[in-house]
């Protein structure tokens, strides 16, 4: 058998590990699970890409974006190995090839965001196969305390345990302290088995230059692009609106810049993550959703035109940055203004205490067993997806629920060859139940439907059976497949509980994390305030000392900006209420609370609001530039 070393040669051809890479890879093929605390750029891939070739069976990634895990495909794929992502925007036989693939076991990496993990049939794949190792990229994002805490994130501990799991590689750039120490503990990763290297990159210059925002920023932007050398440049701003309207500017004052957002459609995203690694002078201004797995080395700058949500944010965004070692400049133009924008996306996903316990009435009051929509009880209550599965991962933790998984209320097929010619190739008590099932299929335009529940119910026969059925036939290309309807099961573990005090406890939870947000939030102004070394301040959050200033930062390098100016907000008035008294009149369901009508004039959407289609109305976003507090106040005042 070849070694590591044999392998990175041959295979990825490196001439050596990075700093933390060996230390990672030698644990894992001895069967330990390893938290990998590693810096954006700094090689954290290769930890799992490197083992999963010698170790026996599947190695699953779970990766958070379709622009990382396309990028990471390529790579491996040019170095002829076996990998493979599946996610949405795969075709029908793409898929079908994957689940062949998957079954014969010629594949040695496959690459699926979390949500996967809530899919019926990949699950029952899963089971049946070996699973070498699970690596999870992003594993800040299974803490509470980390600043992008997702409850899809918070499963896969235990779904590691059930699948059983030979090992678990978990992979950071942006975990403090206490944040790493959560990993590890979920997985069961011991103290000797946190690998953790230095965030600190002398190659990066940090800069702050404080602004009053609106066109002055602008200009302020393009006067640095011009100022310094071209090269492949990130501008990272808050808004959808805000990317495509700086492209454009850019683009009119002789940049090539393009937009990258969640908004554009899928293949226009590729086509910008294309365009962008195949220049060397491409501009893109993205949100957030841009450079995650990027393995671009040559970007000379990153902007922040808006402020960060957090320190963490700021870090792995600046990470992107000079992965050659090369000299890179990271610039945040801060204004007091983007305050207020950061603010209101927070309060929008904090759910009233009404809504609250409007939602748990409804989940424990359902029986031992039962299952919910995810996407109805958003619609009824008008809390955003997220929340709620946020709010059922809570009472799982808190052992009042079970997961018994996700399932589909119905399976749609189109035959590929004459179904009775299929049957008829099966034993008589198999040949049987096909025609029972088929039987009871509802004729669609071009496809007919199956409602498996209702089905099992007058067969008499588990749905697992008929699942099983369907899935055979997909895999022997008889039929084509489609599931919809997704809900989720559940079986209550305790009945010894006070909804009203569940709802108390709850509400805390949520007020709790909206006032982390926030304090993350002033972080990140003590940062652009600071008289002082911006990059130790800077690692000292992550807990690294670097035991004096770092020499390039713009402070170390004689810059003294001044504080950020204070943000001109003006509150609502005598003019906005008499613009507001015909909305009321309206009488709109969806905007009957006082915090339902102050996230409407914030321009927060919420299901409602969108489901009435409230985010086209001319009023929408009226008040986005005042501080949700001061609106909701507005909004209670006299009508």
């Amino acid at each position: 058998m070849r070694s590591a070393s044999q392998v990175l040669h041959s295979v990825f051809g490196f001439p050596d590990f990075r700093e933390g890479q060996e230390a990672v890879v030698s644990r894992l093929l001895e069967s330990r699970s390893v938290l990998a605390v590693f810096p954006t750029g700094a090689g954290k891939s290769l930890c799992y890409q490197l083992p999963a070739l010698m170790l026996e069976g599947v190695t699953l990634v779970i990766s958070p974006l379709i622009a990382l895990m396309k990028d990471q495909i390529d790579f491996l794929t040019r170095r002829g190995i076996p990998a493979a992502r599946l996610d949405s925007t795969l075709g029908p036989e793409e898929i079908r090839q994957l689940y062949s693939d998957l079954r014969a076991g010629t594949l040695k990496l496959l690459y699926v965001a979390p949500e996967r993990l809530a899919n019926e049939r990949f699950l029952q794949t899963l089971r049946r196969l070996r699973i070498a190792m699970l690596a999870v990229d992003e594993a800040h994002c299974i803490s509470e305390w980390g600043h992008n805490f997702r409850p899809d994130y918070m499963k896969l501990a235990s779904l590691a345990r059930t699948l059983k799991v030979e090992r678990v590689l978990a992979l950071t750039a942006t975990a403090t302290p206490s944040v790493a120490r959560d990993i590890a503990a979920a997985f069961d990763i011991a103290a000797g088995d946190v690998i953790q290297t230095g965030f600190h990159r002398p190659n990066l210059s940090l800069h702050v230059t404080p602004t009053q925002g609106g066109d002055e920023r602008r200009e302020l932007l393009l006067s640095r692009l011009r100022s310094r050398p071209r090269g492949p440049t990130i501008v990272y701003v808050t808004l959808q609106r805000t990317a495509e309207e700086t492209a454009d500017f850019l683009s009119g004052n002789g940049f090539a810049a393009r937009a990258y957002h969640a908004g554009m459609e899928p293949e226009v995203r590729h086509q910008v993550q294309d365009w962008f690694m195949g220049s060397a002078d491409a501009v893109v201004v993205a949100t957030i959703a841009f450079g995650m797995g990027i393995d671009k080395s040559d970007i000379r700058s990153v902007y922040h035109c808006n402020l960060p949500k957090s320190l963490e944010n700021y870090a792995q965004e600046i990470g992107r940055a000079g992965r050659d070692g090369k000299p890179s400049t990271c610039e945040l133009l801060a204004a007091m203004e983007d305050v207020t924008v950061l603010e209101n996306f927070t309060y929008g996903d904090t759910p009233t205490p009404e809504a609250v316990a409007g939602v748990l009435r409804h989940v424990l009051g359902q029986g031992e067993t039962f299952d919910i929509s995810i996407h109805e009880l958003s619609g009824a209550h008008d809390v955003r997806p997220l929340v709620i599965e946020t709010m059922m991962t809570y009472l799982e933790l808190d052992g009042l629920l079970e997961s018994t998984g996700p399932f589909y209320t119905e399976y749609k097929f189109q035959a590929l060859r004459p179904l009775d010619e299929v049957i008829a190739g099966f034993d008589a008590p198999r040949a049987g139940f096909l025609r029972q099932v088929f039987a009871h299929a509802e004729p669609m335009k071009t496809w007919s439907r199956l409602k498996l529940d209702d089905i099992a119910r007058k067969l008499g026969e588990p749905r697992q059976r008929i699942i099983a059925a369907l899935n055979y036939l997909e895999e022997q290309e008889a039929l084509k497949l489609q599931v919809t309807g997704v809900r989720q099961g559940y079986r209550l573990k305790r009945t010894d509980f006070d909804v009203d005090g569940l709802t108390r406890t709850m509400v805390e939870r949520f007020n709790e994390r909206e006032s982390r947000d926030m304090r993350r939030l002033r972080q990140v102004l003590d940062f652009a305030d600071h008289e002082g070394c911006r990059t130790r301040l800077l690692m000292d959050y992550f807990g690294e000392d670097l035991g004096g200033d770092c020499g390039h930062c713009g402070w170390c390098a004689g810059e003294r900006p001044g504080k950020l100016p204070p943000s001109a907000v003006r509150p609502p008035g005598a003019r906005e209420a008499a613009m507001l008294k015909p909305l009321r009149a309206e009488g709109h369901e969806a905007l009957a609370s006082a915090r339902q009508l102050a996230r409407f004039l914030c321009g927060i959407s919420s299901p409602s609001a969108t489901r009435a289609r409230l985010t086209r109305h001319k009023l929408f976003g009226l008040l986005s530039d005042v501080p949700f507090e001061q609106v909701l106040t507005f909004v209670e005042g006299p009508p």
